[in-house]
């Protein structure tokens, strides 16, 4: 069992869900299996986690082009916003590969996500902008002007 455990996570991962099918407790790698369930929690926190940052820095590129400097074809802070959007787009990939049942999860957290991004994008925003220039809670729509198949795309930035 621990052989399979290190070799073919989805071959134990079948085993064991047949062991508890079939009442055979005896036959479990509980301490695994328990381990397992353990990290269904994190695994959530991770999701919401880097979809809040994939929606923070997308709200501070927008909010850059569109209000800040709409005239200049690509404000300096935007190419390291671009690198964290890239990186958490390809980490939300890798999750969700990894951890198909997540992809039910996101409507669950998909809004929090959006309030928790908003949030951290007026207090990152402020810290460049003119005091009379100050972002609030209407700086930003009340809620999430992207879907989440948008947002994940390759490539795709917000023009307006």
């Amino acid at each position: 069992m621990d052989n399979l455990y290190d070799t073919d996570f989805y071959r134990w991962k079948e085993q064991q869900k047949q062991h508890l099918i079939h009442k055979r407790f005896d036959q479990l790698d509980l301490e695994r299996v328990i381990e397992e369930f353990d990290d269904m929690g994190s695994e959530l926190d991770a999701l919401q986690s880097r979809l809040t940052t994939l929606l923070l820095h997308l709200l501070k590129y927008s909010y850059q082009i569109n209000v800040i400097n709409p005239v200049l074809p690509e404000p300096y802070n935007c190419r390291n916003w671009k690198g964290t959007i890239r990186e958490q787009r390809k980490q939300l990939h890798r999750l969700m590969k990894n951890r198909p049942h997540l992809k039910h999860k996101v409507p669950e957290v998909f809004e929090d996500s959006y309030q928790d991004g908003k949030e951290l994008a007026i207090e990152a925003m402020n810290d460049y902008v003119q005091p009379h220039q100050r972002l609030n809670n209407a700086s930003f729509p009340e809620n999430c002007p992207w879907g989440f198949e948008t947002i994940m795309k390759s490539g795709w930035l917000p023009e307006d």
